[in-house]
């Protein structure tokens, strides 16, 4: 989510009808984002966890290909995460993002 990378789909109206809207929404995301006490890297490994954890299929793959993008992150540290998943959400979230990291 960091540079104005969003995923939501509704993302693009509000940014074409809601401006200010918009606005709001990106200083948001660069006071969430602020690297003061965890790094990018780290926040972006959370931010896969709690997605995959919710089980948003779409949020999870696409968090995890701009973490692997943007971060370096490996599928070996992603895999960590999901072994907090899997024992804070269950298997059902867990293995859904397991099945997605394995496509990717």
């Amino acid at each position: 989510m960091k540079n104005e990378v969003f995923f939501g789909e509704g993302i693009k109206a509000v940014k074409e009808k809601y401006p200010d809207l918009y606005e709001a929404i990106v200083k948001l995301n660069e006071a969430a984002y602020t690297g003061k006490v965890l790094d990018y890297k780290t926040q972006k490994l959370i931010a896969i966890g709690i997605v995959a954890s919710k089980c948003d299929e779409i949020a999870t793959e696409k968090q995890m290909i701009s973490g692997m993008k943007e971060l370096g992150i490996t599928k070996e540290e992603i895999a960590d995460v999901l072994r907090v998943v899997l024992l804070t959400s269950g298997m059902p979230a867990f293995t859904k993002a397991m099945r997605i990291l394995e496509k990717i």
